[in-house]
């Protein structure tokens, strides 16, 4: 009996590890997506980032020899890639092309709140009170940012928030696609073949991959590998992995954290820090974590809920 509790709190334990690996990993990923974009059009560099995930990933699903998922998981593992792996890398890379990396993550955060929704309606998770609240107050914030995106420049800033919106929505319909198929199929064979078939889609830019390729500087090219080794091929599936032990909404409102460690990556590489209003806007973001997770984050062990850990802290 000892035994199986310790099993289930170790279970939890790595999930928790897991969700702050994700967030780390895809924050970093903002920053090296403004500094790749600058050589690489957007699907290029969104295929350029499947290709070495898809390889990386492939090689170590082959090496665990987990194998093809249950037919059961194929259609949440077609419109997770679709969606997720595809569409939403190709709008997000054309976003930050518009926009600074911290606003792009602020503004692509509203994605937990669609998750959220999304999950209540059709994953059947329901609409707890201190969740919504949060989501709320996180909109609110993503609403600022919007709105101080929306001067300056004019036409480019507006067609900047508006392509982060979209990837905020593709973000969104992709963690609802994905969250069936993980009781059918492990989480890395779901973000496996999630790559893959993301992947897939990007094809058509494969042209433009090739001619890019050879002009690009080498750090441009290295951070395209970043991006499809860590915050792709490692963090959806840490992602994944703590998906599996806890509900969409909850998952998603962990993400809130991404756009205050973009702003600070992105101070610290890129040398931008966006203006007062859009901090102030980050900052309602994560006050709207803060309601959402005033009680215990809880994962699931294998069998039964566990009730563990805190809220996720850095």
């Amino acid at each position: 009996m000892n035994r199986n509790i310790t099993g289930e709190q170790r279970t939890a334990r790595l999930a928790l590890a897991a969700a702050g690996a994700t967030v780390v990993l895809w924050a970093s990923a903002f920053v090296s997506i403004r500094s790749a974009g600058e050589h690489y059009s957007p699907g290029a560099l969104a295929l350029g980032r499947l290709l070495v995930g898809s390889l990386v990933l492939g090689a170590i699903l082959a090496a665990r020899r987990e194998g093809w998922p249950p037919r059961a998981a194929w259609p949440g593992i077609a419109g997770s890639g679709v969606l997720w792996f595809g569409l939403y890398m190709v709008a997000l890379n054309w976003g930050e092309r518009e926009v600074d990396a911290g606003t792009a993550a602020m503004i692509v955060n509203i994605g937990p709140i669609l998750i959220a929704l999304l999950g209540g309606l059709l994953l059947g998770e329901g609409f707890p009170p201190r969740l919504m609240a949060g989501m709320a107050v996180s909109f609110a914030g993503a609403v600022v940012v919007g709105v101080s995106m929306s001067g300056g420049d004019g036409g480019s800033s507006v067609l900047g928030v508006l392509l982060c919106l979209a990837a905020a929505v593709l973000y969104a319909a992709g963690v609802v696609c994905q969250k069936p198929a993980l009781r059918h199929g492990s989480a890395l064979q779901v973000t496996t073949f999630g790559c893959v078939v993301g992947t897939l889609a990007c094809l058509p830019f494969a042209g433009r991959l090739a001619a890019e390729i050879p002009e690009a500087p080498l750090a441009a090219t290295l951070n395209m590998v970043y991006l499809g080794v860590f915050p792709t091929a490692l963090a959806f599936t840490t992602w994944a992995y703590a998906l599996a032990r806890t509900t969409a909404g909850k998952m998603g409102a962990t993400t809130y954290i991404v756009p205050a460690l973009v702003v600070l990556m992105s101070w610290l590489v890129l040398d931008e820090v966006p203006g007062w209003l859009t901090a102030a806007g980050g900052a309602l973001c994560l006050a709207g974590v803060a309601v959402s997770r005033g009680g215990a984050l809880r994962f699931r062990g294998r069998g039964r809920s566990t009730a563990v850990i805190g809220r996720l802290r850095r």
